[in-house]
C-alpha cells in the first residue's frame, strides 16, 4: 500500500506540469545523483533554467521552479551510445517509416545522444528534423565512412565481423593497394560538404601498405575542417599502428589479442590520449526469447570468435587501469534497452556499478568529443534520467528509466505514455 501510495505520489508530482515543458525550470530534489564522474550524492538536488544545468548539490532546491521529488531514486546524465548503427535495410524507407519509432525508443531507454558512425546521407535528414523538432528523439552525430586502402576480396558473406580480416588467420599477408593522396583529400571534402560530423576510419593494417600514412593524411585534412577521425580499431596490432596516426576517437576495445602479457603496448595505447569506446557486447552472444543465441546481425552466433568476448573486456581492463578515458557504445541494432542490458552484462565483467555510471557519462561524452554533456554539472545540457532503483548495488537498475529529460524538457515519461499511468 504505501509502495502504491509513493507512486502515485510521485506521478502527482512529477507531471503536474504543463504542456509546454521547454519554458519550465525544473529541480529535481531528493535525488541520489550520480553525476557521471564517480561522483555520488545521497541526497541531492539538480536545478534547471533554460536547458542547463543550474546547479548541484546536497542543498535545498530554489523556489520559484517546477519541483520533481525522486523520493530517494537516482538520478544520472542521459545515456550517450557513443557508437551505434540506427539505419537498416533501405534508407527512404526507413527514414520516413522506422526512424520516428526508433527515436523515441531511444528516448524512452534513457538515451539523448547518439552517434551513428557509418550513416546514410538520410541519417543528416533526421538529425536535422530531431534538431528543428520535427521528430522527438535523441540528438544525432553522424559520421560517413572513408578508405585507408583498396579493399581487398571479402573473407566471407554478411555480417563483416563474422569474417574479420583483422582476425588471424585471416589477416592479409600482402600489401594492400594505395589510393591516391588526392582521391582521399575529395573524399574528405566530400563528407565535409554534406555536413556530417565525423570521419569514419577502419584500420587493418596490410604488410608494408598504405594504411597508417592514409590515416595520417585523413586525420590532417579532417582537422582544416573541423571534422574529427573516429578509427575502428579491433585488435592489438591495428590500435597499435592508428595511434602512430593520432585519430580523435579510438572505436571498438582491442579485442583480438592481448594485451595482459604486453605493458609497453598498453602504455603506448592509453598514453596517446585518445578516448576509447568500448563495444564489447558484440562478441557476447545475444539471447532471443526463445534462449537462442544471436550474433549481431541476428543470425546464429558464431562461436569461432568467442574469444574476443573474454580479451576484450580484460583488455579494458587494462587500459583503464592505464588511465584511458573509455566510454559507453554498442556498435549494434538491436533495440536500445535490448543493447544497454548486453553491454553492461560484458562491463561488468571487469567494472564496478560507479565505473560504468562514469564510462557511461563522462567517458561516452569523450568519446563523442562533446564537452557540453555526459556529467551533471553547472553549465552543462541538461540531460538527465530519472532511474527508479540504484544502480549502484544492481547495475540492471539501468534499464529502468522512468523519466528522460533532454535540453531541460521532460520527452519520456514511463507512467504516462498512452495515456494512462503504469508502473
Amino acid at each position: 500500500m504505501k509502495t502504491a501510495i509513493a507512486l502515485i505520489t510521485l506521478t502527482l508530482v512529477l507531471f503536474a506540469v504543463p504542456a509546454d515543458v521547454a519554458a519550465q525550470d525544473l529541480a529535481i530534489v531528493n535525488a541520489r545523483i550520480l553525476d557521471g564522474k564517480g561522483g555520488v550524492i545521497e541526497r541531492g538536488s539538480v536545478v534547471v533554467r533554460g536547458g542547463k544545468i543550474a546547479s548541484v548539490g546536497s542543498g535545498a532546491a530554489p523556489s520559484g521552479v517546477q519541483r520533481i521529488d525522486a523520493q530517494g531514486r537516482t538520478v544520472m546524465p542521459g545515456f550517450i551510445d557513443a557508437h551505434r548503427h540506427i539505419a537498416t535495410g533501405d534508407p527512404a524507407e526507413w527514414l520516413e517509416k522506422r526512424a520516428p519509432a526508433q527515436m523515441q525508443e531511444f528516448l524512452d531507454a534513457g538515451f539523448t545522444t547518439v552517434l551513428c558512425a557509418i550513416c546514410p546521407d538520410q541519417a543528416l535528414e533526421l538529425r536535422q528534423r530531431v534538431a528543428s523538432g520535427t521528430v522527438k528523439g535523441p540528438r544525432l552525430l553522424v559520421g560517413q565512412i572513408i578508405l585507408l586502402a583498396r579493399p581487398g576480396p571479402p573473407a566471407g558473406r554478411g555480417d563483416p565481423a563474422r569474417f574479420d580480416t583483422s582476425r588471424p588467420p585471416m589477416r592479409p599477408t600482402q600489401a594492400a593497394g594505395a589510393i591516391p593522396p588526392a582521391e582521399t583529400i575529395k573524399t574528405v571534402e566530400s563528407i565535409a560538404s554534406r555536413k556530417y560530423d565525423y570521419l569514419k576510419t577502419i584500420i587493418t593494417t596490410t604488410p608494408g601498405g598504405p594504411e597508417v600514412d592514409t590515416l595520417k593524411l585523413i586525420v590532417a585534412e579532417g582537422k582544416k575542417r573541423n571534422l574529427p577521425t573516429i578509427t575502428h580499431a579491433v585488435s592489438v596490432i591495428d590500435t597499435l599502428a592508428a595511434v602512430e596516426a593520432r585519430p580523435d576517437v579510438l572505436v571498438h576495445t582491442p579485442h583480438i589479442g592481448h594485451l595482459n602479457d604486453d605493458a609497453a603496448a598498453v602504455k603506448k595505447i592509453a598514453g596517446a590520449g585518445i578516448p576509447m569506446t568500448s563495444t564489447l557486447q558484440v562478441f557476447a552472444p545475444h539471447f532471443s526469447p526463445d534462449n537462442a543465441p544471436l550474433f549481431r546481425d541476428r543470425e546464429p552466433f558464431p562461436w569461432n570468435t568467442l574469444s574476443s568476448a573474454g580479451d576484450g573486456p580484460v583488455n579494458a581492463r587494462l587500459l583503464w587501469e592505464a588511465g584511458i578515458s573509455y566510454g559507453y557504445g554498442t556498435d549494434t541494432t538491436w533495440p536500445p534497452k535490448e543493447s544497454l542490458a548486453d553491454e553492461l552484462r560484458a562491463l561488468s565483467l571487469v567494472f564496478s556499478p560507479r565505473d560504468i555510471s562514469k564510462i557511461m557519462g563522462q567517458g561516452a561524452a569523450r568519446s563523442t568529443l562533446r564537452q557540453d554533456i555526459g556529467t551533471l554539472e553547472p553549465g552543462k545540457v541538461a540531460d538527465l534520467v530519472l532511474i527508479d532503483g540504484n544502480p549502484l548495488t544492481n547495475i540492471s537498475d539501468l534499464l529502468k528509466v522512468m523519466v528522460t529529460i533532454k535540453d531541460g524538457r521532460i520527452v519520456s515519461d514511463a507512467r504516462t505514455r498512452n495515456g494512462r499511468a503504469t508502473k
